[in-house]
């Protein structure tokens, strides 16, 4: 247990999580737009350390932190953490798994709308100057197939608002009982199957190295030529390149993309094409997610520097 420790914060985050870190009655040192070299320095006798998605927490950074108990990123992912050297350090990680959940599958709609109605090409098209009615005729989603793939929290989430949409939902997922789909009114299928048969799919997968890449070129080769595909999940687990070639070669329609393999990314086979709608990782960009991951981090920070049970871990218990 710690009693009064400097916490370290590196990335902005909700003016409601740095009170609770106050509240808790420690010393909340928020330093901004730091390289690694000032990581390392600024991280001298901090107990804790917060961050985004920005700041990379490599084996390099946590050999140079003699005191740091507890690094919380302020979201889902870990891909900027070197979880296994802070185990090994006896480093807590912790992170905010629910707090971009809403966030999440409301933008998984709106690109899944936005692909179906073509609104971002015929917005662009109008503010230049063109009316282009014929053009941009888009699809209903009433009565089409969603695949989705991955129905842990946020795809449940998704498979809620699309069976508003009167959708037919099917998913597939390795880890998911036909038993427990069943109240959603999804049915499971085979991850080949499940291409067949969809005009909408939609990802919902952790990055691991079963899923990377796993939407291929073979793949998309099983799907009808109306599929459009939305990923707001993880990049990398598209071949980006092997979608481009199918929505140029018109064996899809299209695809809506929140993430890419590399990030940030202003370049891809992907952009430029007309089927295909990009954002720039906006899933969990809302003011609402932000709150939330903010003011859940401190909380796990704090139960780590008191030495109490820390419910969103990922690595070890520290006593």
């Amino acid at each position: 247990m710690v009693g009064m420790a400097r916490v370290l914060v590196v990335e902005g985050i909700a003016e409601s999580g740095l009170d609770v870190l106050r509240a808790a009655g420690h010393d909340v040192d928020v330093r901004l737009g730091l390289d690694a070299d000032e990581l390392v320095s600024a991280l001298d006798g901090a107990a804790g350390l917060i961050i985004r998605s920005a700041t990379q927490v490599t084996a390099e950074v946590l050999a140079a932190s003699e005191g740091l108990l507890v690094v919380g990123r302020a979201g889902v992912g870990l891909d900027n953490v070197d979880v296994s050297e802070a185990t090994r350090r006896g480093v807590m990680v912790v992170n905010a798994p629910l707090s971009n959940s809403v966030s999440a599958a409301e933008h998984t709609m709106a690109l899944l709308l936005a692909q179906a109605r073509n609104v971002p090409q015929a917005h662009a098209d109008l503010v230049a100057g063109v009316w282009n009615r014929s053009r941009w005729q888009g699809v209903e989603l009433a009565d089409k197939t969603l695949g989705i793939v991955g129905l842990g929290r946020i795809g449940q989430m998704v498979a809620k608002r699309a069976a508003a949409f009167d959708m037919r939902l099917v998913a597939h997922d390795p880890y998911v009982s036909e038993e427990s789909a069943h109240p959603l009114g999804v049915e499971m299928l085979d991850l080949e199957e499940l291409v067949a048969q969809a005009d909408f799919l939609t990802l919902h997968l952790a990055p691991t190295p079963e899923t990377m890449g796993l939407i291929d070129a073979d793949l998309l080769a099983l799907a009808k030529p109306g599929l459009r595909l939305v990923n707001v999940a993880r990049g990398g687990v598209i071949d980006e390149e092997a979608l481009a070639d199918a929505v140029r070669e018109g064996r899809i329609a299209g695809a809506a993309l929140d993430v890419f393999a590399e990030e940030p990314t202003t370049e891809s086979p992907l952009f430029g094409l007309p089927g295909v709608i990009v954002t720039p990782h906006l899933g969990a960009s809302t003011t609402e997610a932000q709150d939330k991951a903010g003011t859940t981090i401190a909380e796990q920070v704090v139960l780590a520097l008191a030495g109490d049970f820390v419910p969103f871990a990922v690595n070890i218990d520290v006593d």
